[in-house]
């Protein structure tokens, strides 16, 4: 009898500590389930996988076999192989040097999984998803995919109080009109970045539509983001949304949308060499433009790259044009501990201290509507707190119309 109720004890003390352990088992099979579910569609059969230096896999999957396809919208989609036309005006960024040292070009770079293989034509590259990527998200049906408030509106009549509270903050060059497309070069570093669910990012923006409600917005550039990829490699990376983050858009080949026709470069893949403070200067050429005859936008990766397209379809103000041109940089300010994050920016320095030490973007241009690519007119910046992120412009011979962007977060100045 005693032996009973000393049992009896136990468990009551057991159920008293430990009162969600079946819920908890059950919740954990749920999230495993949907997570190998997740997987299953994100990731599909390959004709070869490689094996990158960094840990990733790259699958080499048939084009007509893409996540793009498993949209109904896609069901008769015809593939378009190529565009019906370029963007006149295109330098050639191999022969641009840096007009501020005496250090000569600036280093073209390329991805790591190239060191150990390439995809055959008729495929493309993908980063294959893992169970531990969804199992670091919040929820598998968010993974990949922006927070609703990840917005910046940098024009006068921004509100700040959707800009502060979003926990977002951004250093960057805008201009406003109606455009085509948009270019640039801008180097590529690893900052440091605090908490894993921060991140650091350099891109450009296309941008219609109003940033409350129905912001149609093409991104891409490089990033580091732990909680996306694993690691903290600076990655190529795209974005779209034609609702402003709310239920549209992806990064790189998460859901369906960008249409990928090229077989070398792979979404979401780690870049290599960066560049190093004082040291040598690795970029990268990023161009997005309207197709005139199709309606398509285009991506094309350095001088020799044509990526894919976003079919038009996808979107309301940019089945037009853009209104709104962004290049720079943006990070997630979580503010964990009660004073603003310790992550970077760029190389993580100001853009005072110039070439080789700060990052850049240069040659920047749009697409106006006869298709030509030109320097763009009154270049405009912002940035919510200078003392931790700024930016500066300038304008000379080879590189055009530049700038120096970014900072170290926290300092000083920037409790």
């Amino acid at each position: 009898m005693a032996a009973a109720h000393f049992s009896g004890v136990w468990f009551l003390v057991f159920m008293v500590l430990f009162p969600h352990c079946s819920g908890g088992r059950a919740s954990i099979s749920k999230q495993n389930l949907e997570a190998n579910n997740h997987l299953k569609q994100l990731n599909k059969p390959p004709l070869k996988s490689i094996k990158s230096p960094d840990g990733d896999i790259i699958d080499c999957v048939l084009v007509s076999h893409q996540p793009a396809f498993d949209h109904p919208l896609f069901k008769n989609h015809t593939i378009q192989v190529r565009p019906n036309y370029h963007p006149e005006g295109l330098i050639d960024e191999k022969k641009v040097s840096n007009p501020q040292s005496n250090e000569g070009k600036s280093k073209p770079i390329t991805q790591l999984w190239h060191l150990n293989g390439k995809c055959p034509e008729g495929t493309i590259p993908i980063r294959r998803t893992k169970k531990e990527d969804l199992l670091r998200t919040s929820s598998v049906e968010s993974y990949g995919k922006k927070k609703h408030r990840n917005i910046v509106k940098p024009a006068r009549s921004a509100d700040p109080d959707l800009i502060n509270q979003s926990g977002h903050q951004h250093a960057i060059a805008y201009v406003e009109g109606e455009f085509y497309g948009a270019k640039a070069t801008m180097n590529v570093w690893d900052p440091k970045i605090q908490q894993p669910n921060e991140f650091s990012l350099s891109q450009l923006w296309v941008l219609g539509g109003t940033f409350a409600s129905d912001l149609n917005s093409i991104e891409a550039g490089w990033q580091v983001s732990p909680d996306l990829y694993g690691d903290s490699n600076a990655r190529l990376f795209t974005y779209w949304t034609s609702d402003a983050y709310q239920a549209t858009g992806c990064y790189n080949l998460l859901c369906s949308g960008f249409i990928q026709i090229n077989n070398e470069i792979a979404m979401g893949a780690s870049i290599s060499p960066i560049s190093a403070y004082r040291g040598s200067q690795y970029d990268i050429t990023i161009l997005v433009w309207k197709d005139p005859k199709e309606g398509n936008w285009w991506m094309q990766f350095g001088n020799d790259y044509v990526l894919g397209y976003w079919p038009g379809f996808l979107f309301s103000y940019l089945a037009d044009s853009a209104t709104m041109i962004e290049w720079g940089g943006e990070v997630v300010n979580s503010a964990s501990d009660g004073q603003h994050t310790t992550t970077q920016m760029g190389s993580g320095h100001f853009p005072e201290e110039g070439f080789g030490k700060s990052s850049y973007f240069r040659n920047i241009q749009i697409v106006d509507g006869s298709n030509n690519l030109r320097a763009p007119k009154e270049v405009n910046t912002f940035t919510e707190q200078p003392e931790c992120y700024n930016v500066q412009v300038g304008k000379t011979g080879d590189w055009g119309n530049y700038f120096y962007y970014g900072g170290p977060g926290r300092n000083p100045n920037c409790p």
